[in-house]
């Protein structure tokens, strides 16, 4: 096979390539990860408003999770796990060389994964879909039949073979993403994503002018074919952002690797010792991704509009894992594997750290999504055909969300400390029983509430979104504090300390309780007349200035952190 090597050219400093110091890497993924994110609440702001809870948007947020299996299962949790620990140990070893020519094996197999992965899902689309989204197969004949407009399975079927190139692209990102952050390059590989997320904003407002449609202006005349188009519009944006994303990334690439050849050889030093890790790593993943296509069959399984919001209330609750959460555990990876077995001590400190790190941020953000979400999601989501009915119920799975939000960033930071000491296995097994745990939960609240109409609840809007889907979020919450409580365990044997800062979480819920105080009083007392939009940006600006406030008077060491690195 025919080797490609990557030529080192050194023409000044590149602002990106700076290397960043310790102390700042957290901060640096963080804003990289906020810059996207902001962008991804935009792009979901605007999809809500041209789709609504509705049928495209069922197949919009459907079509999205279906090709997820590739990203999820060889993308940057398989990376962390299996390629950056044996990369970041070579690059500390003084072994440049060898580590470019592991990454240049690892990346050619990995390309021919993701090649064999996206051919196949774009052949087999029309039954992976079948399967996936089971409440959508009848949809055929209630067209016939002149009770739907629309077949969502079809639909899905044609969106998914766009999304199946998608997803690979992503994961061949993922790769340039962990050779960089092994060298401590932090700026390009969490901001390349803001590419990804602008080509699909602007897809969804050409094609929208293009065919004269904007959200609120004429709901009542829009065709099915109009969202269709819109749908399309979206994906394809997404085929092409994602390629942007992993071509940005290659320049900083080639200024730091050595030695690079691209192959197939599994005899390269590293690779087997890669792909040994990479099984139970994905095992871990995979019992994670199975558990999310069956949060799908059974939202499909729903009343229409399920699925939707769902997706719209997922998006904050990740948010706050991808900042709080991602951006402290991928920043301490490299350093962690660095420590390895050789102190136990240190790696404990640096764990438990992280925790305090993650969760002071979490907190306030998992009780201000209970107290505050209805207002947050006006502010995000409402307008056009995203109405109070599609807001209630958008708020109610997603305070149920919060409530299992401090487990889900504890337990990404505790992965590290396996990942770091070699152990995949028990992050797997921990994820095959939060799985376990949330179908057990979910499954008879899901459809115990999805008779009960959210307008009988709320007393406005109309009756046709039901509380079923508060029900999956249910079973996710009880499921995390039990992943959360069980690899705390597991870590505790193994480096004989604890690492839950209880008493540290205590006096931050106390803080935000106290904060919630005044803003909810403001929201009820002056902002109740205003517009969704400058309502919510007043009372989220409100709440977190006044935990901020309160938290510097208390000299909590967390915040001094956090605005130190931001300096």
């Amino acid at each position: 096979m025919g080797k490609i090597r990557l030529v080192h050219k050194h023409r000044g400093k590149m602002m990106d390539e700076a290397k960043t110091p310790e102390g700042n890497r957290a901060s640096v993924v963080a804003l990289g990860i906020l810059s996207s994110r902001v962008l991804g609440l935009i792009r979901w702001s605007l999809m809500a408003r041209y789709f609504g809870s509705g049928a495209h948007a069922d197949v919009l947020r459907a079509a999205f999770q279906a090709p997820n299996a590739l990203q999820n299962l060889l993308g940057e949790g398989t990376m962390s796990a299996a390629f950056i620990p044996v990369y970041s140990k070579m690059i500390e070893e003084g072994r440049p060389e060898a580590a470019g020519r592991f990454a240049g094996s690892i990346l050619g197999l990995l390309t021919a994964v993701v090649c064999a992965g996206v051919l196949l899902g774009v052949w087999l689309a029309h039954p992976i879909c079948s399967v996936l989204m089971r409440g959508f197969v009848g949809d055929a004949a209630e067209v016939v039949a002149g009770l739907r407009e629309v077949d969502r399975l079809l639909l899905a079927v044609d969106m998914v073979r766009l999304a199946f190139p998608m997803a690979g692209i992503l994961v061949l990102s993922s790769w340039a993403l962990g050779v960089l952050n092994s060298h401590r390059r932090f700026l390009m590989p969490y901001f390349a994503p803001i590419l990804w997320n602008v080509t699909i904003i602007g897809s969804l407002l050409g094609v929208g002018s293009m065919i004269g449609f904007t959200p609120g202006e004429n709901e009542a005349s829009i065709l099915p074919e109009t969202l269709t188009r819109l749908l399309t519009a979206v994906f394809l944006g997404g085929v092409i952002g994602g390629l942007m994303q992993f071509l940005i990334q290659l320049p900083s690439v080639a200024f730091v690797i050595k030695g690079f050849r691209l192959g197939l050889s599994t005899r390269v030093d590293g690779v087997r010792q890669a792909l040994a890790a990479v099984g139970p790593a994905l095992a871990g993943r995979g019992v994670a991704q199975l558990s999310a296509y069956v949060d799908i069959l059974l939202a499909t399984l729903l009343v229409e509009g399920a699925v939707a919001s769902i997706g719209y209330a997922q998006v904050l609750y990740i948010l706050p894992i991808s900042l709080f959460g991602l951006s402290v555990a991928a920043a301490e990876l490299p350093e962690l594997t660095r420590i390895g077995a050789s102190s136990f001590t240190r790696m404990a400190d640096r764990i438990r750290a992280g925790l305090r790190q993650g969760l002071f941020l979490a907190v306030p953000t998992a009780l201000g999504y209970i107290a505050l979400g209805y207002v947050i999601i006006g502010a995000i989501y409402r307008g056009g055909l995203f109405g109070i009915d599609d807001n209630w119920l958008t708020y109610f799975i997603l305070a149920t969300y919060s409530l299992g939000l401090l487990a889900t960033v504890g337990s990404r930071l505790l992965q590290n400390g396996f990942w770091a000491l070699g152990d995949t296995r028990t992050p797997a097994r921990m994820a095959l029983v939060r799985a376990i745990v949330a179908l057990v939960v979910a499954i008879p609240a899901m459809f115990v509430l999805d008779q009960l109409p959210v307008s009988q609840v709320t007393g406005a809007g109309s009756s046709t979104l039901y509380f079923g889907a508060v029900g999956l979020a249910a079973g996710s919450a009880v499921a995390a504090w039990v992943e959360w409580f069980f690899l705390g365990r597991a870590l505790k044997r193994r480096l004989e300390t604890a690492f839950i800062p209880w008493r540290a979480v205590g006096e931050m819920i106390l803080i935000v309780l106290i904060s919630l105080i005044p803003t909810i009083a403001f929201w009820y007392v002056v902002t109740q007349n205003w517009s969704p939009l400058w309502s919510g940006i007043t009372v989220t600006a409100l709440f977190a200035a006044t935990y901020l406030n309160l938290s510097n008077l208390r000299g909590r060491s967390e915040l001094k952190a956090w605005l130190g690195r931001l300096r």
